[in-house]
């Protein structure tokens, strides 16, 4: 049975990632950069413009959509990810385990509001606020869903930042 307190937490969780994806808009304009690239060997997300590296953060995967499933998949029970990269999920199924919080501790979580992308910012919420993350971004996966990334950390690529600006 989940606990008392867990509605109230994963709430607070999904304001708090809103709060640090507003914060990382602010600082480092993402979500208005001309492309992005994400590397799950190196764990890195590079924000570029003309051909030039701007923004790149240090990643962890949270999980992915599937709208032809339905659901959310853990980054932790999926086979096809790199280990490397499932520290902080790993974390949150700990957490999900000794608390009895089955979307936490179960590989799929089920769609059952029909808004797929919602489930996906309120679960990487709570797994950014489990590991304490600067953030997350949303990779789409083209017809299918999305790739949720946990934010670690988030630099500029050089230190001329005040002349690189999105398009």
């Amino acid at each position: 049975m989940t606990p008392e307190w867990y509605s109230n937490w994963f709430a607070e969780a999904f304001e708090q990632l809103t709060a640090k994806n507003a914060r990382l808009e602010k600082d480092f304009h993402l979500g208005h950069w001309p492309r992005y690239d994400y590397d799950l060997t190196t764990g890195k997300l590079l924000f570029s413009q003309e051909g030039k590296v701007a923004v790149v953060a240090e990643i962890q995967i949270a999980g992915s959509t599937s709208t032809m499933a339905g659901n959310w998949l853990w980054a932790w029970a999926n086979s096809n990810l790199p280990d490397e990269l499932l520290a902080d999920a790993k974390q949150v199924r700990s957490l999900g385990e000794q608390n009895g919080i089955d979307e936490l501790a179960q590989a799929y979580v089920v769609d059952t509001d029909d808004d797929l992308e919602a489930l996906g910012w309120e679960l990487s919420g709570a797994m950014v606020r489990i590991c304490d993350a600067v953030g997350a971004y949303r990779s789409p996966r083209g017809k299918g869903g999305g790739l949720y990334l946990v934010i670690k950390s988030l630099s500029w690529a050089s230190d001329k930042r005040d002349h690189c600006q999105p398009c």
